[in-house]
């Protein structure tokens, strides 16, 4: 098995978008995580996979919920938001964020580039992760330049 640091190191040479996985706990209290591992799975029907971590503060909520929204963070502000929502800071990371619920009654951050609202089809393990995939019933997305997550920084992608 290859050492945990050299994959880590490995697969940091990927660029990835960066994105804010969001759902509601009991009482619809916000809850939510930066994520860069989220793929679009199918057109038919409409699927995305998010993975995120089995120890994660929203983990739990997403599976609860039955739903999930994805924000695509954008150049601009993204990075603070990315920053924001990979903390251990619990309901404090929608503090003065504006979001509304989508359809799903997921929070949809207001500053995202593009977005996409969810029903949780499934989840599969992962090893340290769960993977969840999402069957898209809303989704919207402007003009604008996304946040890039490349060896372990922020970036953006050059004109």
């Amino acid at each position: 098995m290859m050492d945990h640091a050299e994959f880590r190191r490995v697969m940091g040479h990927f660029a990835t978008g960066v994105a804010v996985v969001t759902t509601t706990r009991g009482g619809g209290s916000p809850v939510g995580l930066t994520v860069s591992a989220v793929s679009s799975v199918s057109l038919q029907p409409t699927m995305v996979l998010v993975c995120v971590e089995k120890g994660a503060d929203s983990h739990d909520a997403i599976g609860a919920a039955g739903c999930f929204a994805v924000s695509f963070l954008e150049e601009g502000t993204g990075e603070a938001l990315a920053r924001r929502f990979s903390g251990k800071t619990g309901g404090a990371k929608f503090d003065g964020v504006e979001w509304r619920p989508e359809t799903t009654g997921s929070p949809v951050l207001d500053d995202a580039l593009a977005w996409v609202d969810c029903r949780l089809s499934q989840a599969l393990p992962g090893g340290d992760h769960t993977i969840f995939l999402g069957e898209v019933v809303a989704g919207h997305a402007h003009e604008g330049s996304p946040l890039v997550y490349y060896r372990g920084g922020y970036g953006r992608l050059a004109p």
